[in-house]
């Protein structure tokens, strides 16, 4: 544990934002118990709602460019450090559950730019979503 990292080590359900490549920030949602180092990194997700926003933050041409990486959508939702430490479950940082999806539509594949337990299939997504990150 780090003073960056030290939320990762907090309560479940919080995020753990922090800044990486001197240009980015990673929205990440804390899963394991208190004192446990675990998060799962949002990569991208399907906007629903406030896209007019989101665009301002964010302009792009193609909407699909919009929040289809870690750093795409932490600038779209004006996520950064501030958001750290928030409750994901009862603050402006809000993540409600996928509605009518069935975990036959949940692909899991192994994850992007990392080198330790790459071959790990925890990375996982909607089949077929457009919005999923490359």
């Amino acid at each position: 544990m780090t003073a960056r990292n030290s939320t990762m080590f907090g309560e479940p359900g919080h995020a753990y934002v922090y800044f990486t490549y001197g240009m980015y920030h990673c929205f990440n949602a804390v899963t394991a118990p208190q004192g446990v180092g675990e998060a799962v990194l949002i990569r991208a997700v399907e906007p629903i709602e406030g896209i007019d926003l989101m665009t301002r933050n964010r302009p792009v041409e193609n909407p699909r460019n919009l929040t289809s990486g870690p750093g795409k959508l932490c600038i779209a939702f004006g996520l950064d450090k501030r958001h750290n430490a928030l409750d994901l479950t009862s603050s402006e940082l809000l993540i409600v559950g996928a509605e009518n999806v069935s975990p036959s539509e949940i692909a899991a594949t192994t994850r992007i730019g990392i080198r330790t337990a790459a071959d790990k299939p925890w990375r996982f997504y909607i089949k077929g979503n457009p919005w999923v990150s490359k």
